[in-house]
């Protein structure tokens, strides 16, 4: 029985392309250093799974920065404004394409589906040149077939890849991205025909669009453009990927009857539905790539369930048409539960981390086949057990609270309008204000002092003074820089999610449980295995000392429910609004805490909230609803007096903008520098918002910095584009 891995981390068990990147880019390091870094890890990978047994090993889904700016590159689609030249694409062009450089912005970034991982956006439009101009994912397979492992190239489809660009500065937004299909489809050629001379016998297409709701002509794309490949594969065995939802039937109908296709992969952890039209209507003589073992979540996988469900599937194909796979990529979980010295070893035994998914692939793989390990399949049906009957994972008063909550909307009783009114007559700002996200640079100072408590090194009184110092600074350079509602710099977190995840029961944390966000930005999500309180205050002490060395508004930081759910490895023995509204009762206290405190500015940071969205338009309601309802519940019961914030980044909001003004919210702070307004466009059509917006000016993520006309110019277009009243200036994202 053949097994299979949709894609792996690229980062290291610890994050040895992230320091190698910066490394390079801080100029301390060659660009050679930097490649033999990256093929270390690539060899590593490859050799990991062969020995693990599987049949099926991606290659190409390693990447510098994001695998759809590789196929950017690959087609040669660089923006005029980085002024490419032609020839293969070095990482001069790479980078500036991803990060900016001295005199030319980044390209737009979003979120990838409904992750936390971002992709760099395509600007694509008529004019556009494509011409063959990255042989990664030919270097790479060979790079693998010289260690012995033979490969399966991974792919961006080149149908989803437009699907998820964008029309390039100038061109009509109306432009229809799909018409460049004809142009792009002789590059996939041409790396199709590099494969097969190299030896490649498989090709794996990810075209995740699919489970989206598409129209008539979308879904009649892809059937042009296999059709159009179907000569250039022919030897190959072509694969097409799904992932991160169930198909749609008409979709299916589409994936299954595509020309050339050998076989199909679909997520069965999140795509439930999709096991019913894989029974009824599933072609004969194709290969099914089961995704059964789940590539998003930290979770081991329940063996004894996921063989049922393979087997029953076995009676449908065949048994040489069975492959066991990853329902996504793993790049979205941590990458070897082998660095965790620090679990204790019953929560440990709950978990997997993409190697030891690899493993469950595998081992399914070999039960399917008549070579079950009983010894593993029988520690892994007592993990389950254990987990299930924990009393530390259940707490009835929490529960009990959180169904307390139904009935009610929990919005705050006095409209937003009356509430800016008594806000403006407290704070007396300027009519533009200004303020920051949140967080300044984390030095190497700050982090060995806080590692140093950590570990005991220093006592409570040394840590303090010095956490201390570093707002005093923080206070006054927002002072000098005449801002006008300051923040206190967060020296004292760690991540925006993690630091409150330590404060609060029902979460466990990783030491090396890194997850790639975009380039060398990692996250450690903290893993929620049990129900969700809040022990003590968790900002109250540092936010009123802040607030005690300046007269102007200093913000409370929180990070909201539905950001804190959606930026950690969740229970899934639960619905997921069960877990927000646990979160959201214990921000709820930290709120009322620090307005006793007499913090009169808060702001509950929902940087996730779109992302969480299913990608099915039909789910789109009861998210939101709940969602929206979890942030309500953090601040309906403060004074009318005390100003909520909240901050948004990175994603495409504008058609979640009603549910935004439900939140109900006094201001919404937005990205905007990477995306040309156009997340205020909005506001531009029509929509009506009573409430606050800061846009942001400054792209803090990005090593350039902007002239003073041009953010004139912006606060000019953002004015425009909402209202005289209630805009806040503030810089995107944090530092």
């Amino acid at each position: 029985m053949a097994s299979h891995i949709v894609g792996y981390p690229r980062m290291g068990p610890k994050r040895e392309l992230k320091f190698a990147l910066e490394s390079f880019w801080d100029g301390k390091s060659s660009a050679e250093d930097l490649q033999t870094v990256a093929a270390d890890l690539r060899s590593s990978i490859w050799k990991q799974m062969a020995a693990a047994g599987i049949k099926y090993i991606p290659s190409n889904t390693f990447s510098y920065y994001d695998q759809v700016l590789d196929t950017t590159t690959m087609i040669g689609a660089v923006p005029p404004r980085y002024n490419w030249n032609g020839g293969e694409i070095g990482f001069d062009t790479y980078f500036s394409m991803a990060r900016g450089n001295a005199s030319v912005p980044a390209m737009e970034m979003t979120k990838w589906f409904d992750t936390n991982y971002h992709y760099i956006v395509p600007e694509l439009g008529p004019e556009v040149k494509f011409t063959y101009a990255s042989h990664k994912a030919v270097n790479e397979y060979k790079e693998a077939k010289a260690l012995g492992v033979d490969t399966v190239p991974v792919f961006v489809g080149p149908v989803s890849y437009l699907l998820l660009s964008k029309p390039a500065k100038g061109v009509e937004k109306t432009f229809d991205l799909l018409s460049l299909l004809d142009k792009i489809l002789p590059i996939y050629k041409e790396v199709i025909a590099e494969l097969k001379e190299a030896g490649a016998t498989w090709i794996q297409f990810d075209e995740a669009t699919l489970v989206k709701d598409l129209e008539a002509h979308q879904l009649q794309a892809f059937t042009k453009a296999y059709a159009d490949l179907e000569s250039a594969c022919s030897g190959l065995n072509v694969l097409v990927a799904t992932y991160f939802a169930d198909i749609p039937a008409d979709a299916f109908k589409t994936l299954t009857t595509l020309p050339g296709v050998a076989g199909y992969t679909f997520d069965l952890v999140r795509g439930e539905q999709t096991l019913d039209l894989i029974k009824t209507s599933f072609p004969s003589g194709k290969y099914l790539f089961a995704g059964v073992v789940d590539g998003r979540n930290i979770w081991a996988n329940d063996l004894a369930a996921s063989l049922k469900v393979l087997e029953s599937l076995e009676a449908v194909v065949g048994k040489d048409k069975l492959v066991v796979s990853t329902s996504s990529s793993l790049q979205h979980t941590a990458v070897d539960l082998v660095n965790e010295t620090k679990l204790d070893d019953e929560i440990k035994s709950w978990l997997a981390f993409a190697a030891q998914k690899v493993v469950e692939v595998g081992a399914l793989a070999k039960a399917l086949a008549g070579q079950k390990d009983e010894a593993f399949f029988a520690a892994n049906a007592a993990a389950q057990a254990s987990r299930k009957c924990s009393p530390r994972v259940t707490n009835e008063a929490v529960q009990k609270a959180a169904a307390a909550l139904r009935g009610s909307d929990h919005r705050r009783a006095t409209n937003v309008s009356a509430r800016l009114d008594a806000q403006q007559k407290k704070l007396n700002l300027p009519i533009l204000p200004t303020t920051t996200i949140g967080s300044f640079p984390q030095t190497i100072e700050l982090r060995r002092v806080r590692r140093e408590y950590k570990a005991k090194k220093i006592s409570e009184e040394e840590y303090i003074k010095a956490i201390k110092e570093e707002i005093f600074k923080v206070v006054q350079l927002q002072e000098e820089l005449d801002i006008d509602v300051l923040v206190h710099g967060e020296p004292e977190r760690n991540d925006m999610v993690e630091y409150f995840g330590e404060q609060l029961s029902g979460f466990a944390f990783t030491a090396n449980g890194w997850v790639q966000s975009y380039g060398s930005r990692c996250v450690k999500p903290p893993i929620i295995y049990g129900d969700v309180s809040r022990p003590k205050a968790m900002t109250v002490f540092w936010s009123t000392m802040a607030q005690e060395m300046t007269k102007r508004p200093m913000k409370g930081m929180l990070t909201g429910p539905v950001t804190i759910l959606n930026w950690s490895f969740v229970r899934n023995d639960q619905p997921r609004f069960e877990t927000c509204y646990q979160i959201a009762l214990a921000i709820k206290d930290e709120v009322e805490d620090l307005e006793k405190a007499g913090i009169t500015v808060i702001q509950i940071d929902e940087a996730a909230l779109r992302e969480g969205l299913p990608l099915r338009k039909a789910e789109h309601a009861f998210y939101l609803d709940w969602a929206v309802h979890s942030f309500r519940i953090t601040n309906v019961g403060v004074q009318d007096t005390t100003q909520i914030h909240t901050h948004m980044c990175y994603s495409n909001f504008n058609d979640i903008i009603h549910s935004i003004i439900n939140m109900d919210a006094d201001v919404i702070t937005i990205e905007n520098s990477r995306s040309d307004e156009k997340l205020l466009s909005v506001f531009r059509e029509g929509v009506k918002y009573g409430a606050g917006i800061g846009p942001g000016v400054y792209d803090i993520h990005s090593p350039r910095i902007p002239s003073t006309e041009e953010i004139h110019d912006d606060i000019d277009v953002n004015y425009i584009l909402c209202y005289s009243d209630g805009i806040t200036v503030v810089g995107d994202g944090m530092f």
